[in-house]
């Protein structure tokens, strides 16, 4: 399973980037609306992003008829060569994806929530498609075994194009393991929850025990 950071925070692309195991970002209005960012200085950011990660970045239309997406979907794939197109999952986002997709432009099918949903999109000509675990939890139903269902049912088909899972909305260290396990391509995780991957008690405790015994070599 590859992961993607789910930020518009530069800081933050460079610090993950820099342990050797990004393969990518996705980002959309709210998180770049977090970085104070301003409207025309959106797509300047967006190449940053792209210029400091080689695999895909996705960014989102915030369009909401077909028209619209499909010319913000242009604009935006027109920035760099791993630009993706972030689309919300809805009729018009459908429309727009097969569009983009016949103009050879990969996008990204974003909050889907349904075993219906990410076939249609995956029909539509979707390249990722983003089924969302933590939202789920916000409402108390399993998002774990939506996930294990979109991968499960996707399998069973070749829809004729390239098609990954994105195991989107995680929250946890808990959630990225539960996406390892359903078999998910990617997980795209915010900076917090990236950190708490790499953390274990476990290590800690070694990390202490080897830096005594250290010392104690030191001082013998």
């Amino acid at each position: 399973m590859k992961f993607f950071l789910d930020t518009a925070d530069l800081s933050e692309i460079e610090e993950v980037a820099s342990w050797g195991a990004l393969a990518g970002v996705t980002t959309n209005p709210s998180l770049y609306a977090r970085t104070g960012g301003k409207l025309e200085d959106f797509e300047s950011h967006l190449v940053r992003i792209c210029e400091l990660v080689d695999g895909p970045v996705s960014g989102e239309v915030t369009a909401e008829d077909r028209d619209g997406m499909i010319e913000q979907g242009k604009q935006l794939a027109a920035l760099a060569d791993n630009m993706v197109v972030k689309i919300p999952m809805c009729v018009e986002g459908l429309a727009a994806c097969r569009a983009l997709y016949d103009e050879g432009i990969d996008v990204n099918m974003t909050l889907v929530f349904s075993v219906a949903q990410a076939v249609l999109a995956a029909n539509a000509g979707a390249r990722y498609i983003s089924p969302f675990v933590g939202r789920f939890d916000d409402i108390c139903e399993d998002g774990v075994s939506q996930l294990y269902d979109i991968v499960n049912a996707l399998g069973n088909y070749d829809f004729g194009h390239p098609v990954e899972i994105i195991a989107a909305s995680i929250r946890s260290a808990n959630h990225v393991r539960e996406a390892a396990l359903a078999g998910a391509d990617i997980a795209t995780v915010p900076y917090g929850a990236m950190k708490k991957c790499v953390e274990h008690p476990l290590t800690d405790r070694g990390l202490a025990s080897f830096k005594a015994d250290w010392e104690k070599v030191k001082n013998a």
